[in-house]
């Protein structure tokens, strides 16, 4: 039976993955952890809760050893824009985290560890339509260098030792149930909120930057099925492409107008949009597709009717 460990739970991701976990596996066999204590009843509640700082190799293994974990799921990193003012502190949580776990992972015997990556690996040489699995990886960010090294790494760990590796690129993800965590992509979270509760957002991007985003239901499907994916089907390991949809600011702006008609924005790019610039506009994700069978639920007015229902009922209850 699995007993799975997440780090990094009280994240955008991590703290819907969690649940979904447990209400998959039991609630007993979750085990969540994050540097701070503050994690929200949800995880504390219904499961166990641990303080882990990811780059404490013994804290790491004692956690593992105490609850006989076979299964880790790291969640924990330094995002685009935050790396970006603090670029030590990116490289010390991001990479020495990972190698961290990777070595625990490897010295006690887990039989799978999944580490996240990110389209922050892809850079301004990279092919921007339809970014292909193999390709340039030149990132200009701190963030992007770490998820490439770590790419990399479990890589080798998979082709060196024969550790069960698995990680996905995600693109920016939007969810209702979390606010914007320090990431390039996260005016698509942030502009909800502002239209529902002001009809008015300034956007730090141009209108025409085109990302490829994915809604928090198809990323925590996205996850879920790589991670119970047979292994040996995998001839990728540590960085799938998994796309969902494509759009730029101004059209998700329009989207939203089709709801709420009298929100405006306006457009001041700051900093991000040089990391934005380098990133691509849509990504090949027939990998994903053929070895472990992703398909992704949300288009883009799906998930802005979701996105606008769920923060117009907490705006009405007053919880934002």
């Amino acid at each position: 039976m699995k007993k799975i460990l997440v780090i990094g739970s009280a994240g955008q991701i991590g703290s819907e993955l969690v649940i979904m976990l447990r209400n998959i596996y039991g609630n007993e066999q979750v085990i969540a952890t994050d540097k701070c204590s503050d994690a929200g009843k949800k995880l504390t509640e219904n499961g166990i809760f641990e303080i882990l700082d990811i780059t404490d190799r013994m804290a790491l293994e004692d956690i593992c050893n105490k609850f006989q974990i076979t299964h880790i799921i790291n969640l924990a990193a330094i995002l685009s824009a935050i790396g970006e003012k603090k670029p030590m502190l990116a490289w010390d949580v991001n990479m020495n985290g990972i190698l961290t776990i990777l070595e625990v992972a490897r010295i006690i015997g887990i039989e799978q560890v999944m580490i996240p990556s990110s389209i922050a690996v892809f850079g301004p040489e990279t092919p921007v339509d339809n970014t292909p699995q193999k390709t340039i990886l030149r990132p200009t960010t701190m963030y992007g260098v770490t998820k490439v090294t770590g790419e990399l790494l479990g890589n080798y760990y998979v082709k060196r030792y024969g550790l069960d590796v698995r990680g996905l690129r995600y693109p920016g993800i939007i969810s209702n149930g979390t606010l914007p965590g320090g990431g390039t992509t996260d005016y698509a979270v942030a502009i909800f909120y502002d239209a529902v509760k002001y009809k008015k957002y300034t956007c730090f991007v141009k209108e025409n930057t085109r990302l490829p985003m994915m809604y928090m239901p198809d990323c925590l499907k996205a996850t879920i099925d790589l991670f119970e994916a047979d292994f040996g089907d995998l001839k990728h390991h540590s960085d799938f492409n998994v796309g969902a949809m494509s759009f730029t600011a101004g059209e998700l702006a329009a989207s939203i107008k089709k709801y709420i008609p009298d929100f405006e924005v306006e457009y001041k790019p700051d900093f991000r949009q040089e990391i934005a610039d380098t990133w691509p506009n849509s990504v090949d994700d027939s990998a994903a597709r053929k070895e472990w069978g992703w398909k992704p639920s949300y288009d883009l007015d799906a998930m802005t009717q979701d996105m606008l229902k769920a923060i117009g009922e907490k705006h009405k209850k007053g919880i934002i």
